[in-house]
């Protein structure tokens, strides 16, 4: 008999070669192909094609972050990257204009330690941070006859092109009720989806990625309605229903999870109401009768209860509290500047001044040629080494594949394409590509590289196919080196950071629950703080996993403490559940309860976690 062999690679080449899955965001397609093509034209027209080539970096730049959701999250989203962005050229212009070398140098690397310490905060202030030490380092060292402010001004002109596209232009779900809530609408209806998928899955073993996936869901229906606004609350009837309807599924997912959490199958009659409530929601149509599940178990019944307001929610919701609590300034100071933001603050900081300087040393000592876009090189450390973008190894590989592809397949481009008609449409096309190249790192790169390579020449400069594969090979090798170097402090920092944070939101559900307290509102604020904090921490966990066993080594241990985290978490949804419906728990309950405890206090220690008091129980977390 043969014995089939499966080869296992290592967590850091594994995530090299993985490829996101989904369908291609044709909106974004459309949307990249009208960005930085139209811009190009524009100037070309204006004989401005200096600052046209700036207005058609920040477009690319924001096609980056055009991430599927709402409109009014894409503003966030969008448009603080690209303040971040033209605050930053301005300073790299008349910093590169008014000092010198070794000057440039420390201020390039303070701005990395800064804006490193800022990418902790979250997805968009990392976004802010990266086209902050990008825009500086192009503001230093791109040759442009405009002075500092016009280019600043060009910046935020493209970027803010595109962000007019995302809010105007209609996508798919447009037609279905007010095009203008079709992100927070299909995002919603994401949320009952997953709970159908949750409730089918009870019982088996993928309910735990089921409910991360729901988490995953609520989390981003979260976000899609909690965008900036002009006024403090929903002021539409539309917006209002869609907030009521929201608030509808806290409680059906707080009952699917009691249900996974007890681990019996349910029959698929519970499943068909979240997901007729989702139809509904798409479509917008009425939800007509809904199935209503079996009462025999108390998470049955806070399910058929569950359903009966959110079908009131759907024909006569107005208004709903989206369970958040804003961070207040002292928060995100903390989160920058505490243990997890040092560390990311350092690295950066070492990376991007490290290829700085040798960038300015080869500059100008001519060490072999020219190198008037020395400014490439700290521009792509910046992309590599921020680690909530991806494991440090997988993108100096992605990142060296892509750019050697798209630099190979620019010259072919180059050596045919009229100029600069020809060049301007492969900027289009280029644009067009990037949403779709976004499910592998390297493809991304490739799309992007063609883009930049026909931007260097649309404005006026020879064809830079070859300096851009030596300059970002160079840059690879700087990060992968200055990446691995020892570091003040302890390492792992920042999933420690995120981790304690998960224990403290785990921490404050728990005493919430306990205390038997009637506020399901509070309740269910902390439950959500509690599962999104455990997401970003899972988040982290993986990509530091993921690095080379010299840096993985720093966080092993945390991925068993965060999957106790989340039973602890699931636990004490199902016994809020059950104190709702009987007043009292299980010998189960507690039981299971003790048990998770106890388990987290022996392992907290080994990854440095502090202890943590829960009221009315004798155990630490």
């Amino acid at each position: 008999m043969s014995r089939r062999v499966t080869l296992a690679l290592p967590p850091w080449l594994a995530h090299t070669l993985r490829t996101q899955r989904g369908p291609v965001p044709w909106n974004a397609v459309v949307r990249g192909a009208l960005a930085s093509g139209p811009l190009l034209v524009a100037a070309l027209v204006s004989g401005r094609i200096s600052l046209g080539v700036v207005a058609a970096i920040a477009a690319m730049l924001a096609g980056i972050n055009d991430r599927p959701g709402s409109r009014r999250a894409s503003v966030r989203r969008l448009g603080v990257p690209a303040l971040a962005g033209s605050l930053g050229l301005l300073i790299g212009t008349y910093a590169g204009d008014h000092v010198g070398a070794v000057a440039l140098t420390f201020v390039l690397t303070g701005l990395g330690l800064v804006a490193g310490g800022i990418s902790a905060i979250g997805p968009v202030a990392s976004g802010a941070a990266t086209q902050l030490l990008v825009a500086s380092a192009i503001g230093a060292g791109m040759p442009l006859p405009a002075p500092g402010w016009q280019r600043a001004l060009a910046f935020l002109v493209g970027a803010g092109w595109l962000l007019a596209l995302r809010l105007v232009l209609p996508t798919p779900g447009a037609l279905a009720g007010d095009f203008r809530f079709d992100g927070e609408r299909d995002a919603v209806a994401g949320v009952y989806d997953a709970v159908a998928d949750l409730l089918d899955a009870v019982g088996t073993e993928h309910a735990t990625v089921r409910r991360a996936a729901l988490t995953a869901a609520l989390d981003h229906a979260q976000d899609a309605l909690a965008g900036p606004r002009l006024r403090r609350y929903a002021s539409s009837a539309a917006e209002r229903r869609l907030h009521a309807q929201y608030a509808a599924a806290l409680p059906l997912a707080e009952a699917a999870t009691a249900l996974a959490w007890a681990g019996e199958a349910v029959t698929g009659r519970a499943s068909e109401g979240p997901r007729r409530l989702a139809a509904a929601l798409r479509g917008g149509t009425h939800t007509g009768p809904l199935p209503a599940p079996h009462r025999s178990a108390p998470a049955l019944r806070a399910l058929d209860d569950a359903l009966l307001r959110a079908a009131e929610a759907f024909d006569q919701g107005e208004g709903g509290d989206l369970h958040t609590r804003p961070r207040t300034a002292g928060d995100l100071f903390r989160t920058a500047f505490g243990a997890g933001g040092r560390e990311y603050g350092i690295r950066v900081a070492l990376c991007f001044g490290a290829s700085a300087a040798f960038a300015q040393a080869q500059y100008h000592s001519h060490w072999y040629g020219q190198h008037a876009h020395w400014y490439w090189l700290p521009a792509t450390a910046v992309f590599l080494v921020k680690p909530d973008l991806g494991p440090l190894a997988s993108r100096v590989l992605c990142r060296a594949a892509g750019t050697v592809l798209g630099a190979l397949l620019f010259a072919g481009f180059a050596a045919v394409l009229p100029r600069p008609e020809g060049l301007i449409a492969l900027v289009a096309v280029s644009g067009a590509l990037i949403p779709a190249a976004t499910r592998h790192f390297a493809a991304q790169t490739a799309v992007v590289t063609v883009l930049v390579l026909a931007l260097v020449m649309v404005g006026g400069e020879p064809q830079a196919s070859a300096s851009r594969i030596g300059e970002t090979l160079l840059a690879c090798a700087i990060v992968l080196v200055v990446g691995h170097l020892p570091m003040p402090g302890e390492r792992g920092g920042g999933v420690r950071a995120r981790l304690a944070g998960a224990g403290s939101a785990a921490h404050a559900y728990l005493v919430h629950v306990l205390s038997e307290s009637d506020d399901r509102a509070a309740r269910w604020t902390l439950r959500r703080e509690a599962y999104r904090t455990l997401a970003e921490a899972r988040t982290a966990i993986a990509l530091a996993a993921a690095e080379l066993p010299a840096l993985a080594r720093h966080t092993e241990g945390t991925d068993e403490v965060a999957a106790l985290l989340e039973r602890l978490v699931d636990t004490t949804t199902a016994c809020a559940v059950h104190l709702d419906d009987t007043g009292r728990l299980t010998a189960r309950h507690t039981e299971r309860l003790t048990e998770l405890l106890d388990e987290l206090a022996t392992r907290r220690e080994r990854v440095g976690l502090r202890a943590r008091e829960i009221p009315g129980l004798p155990i630490a977390v």
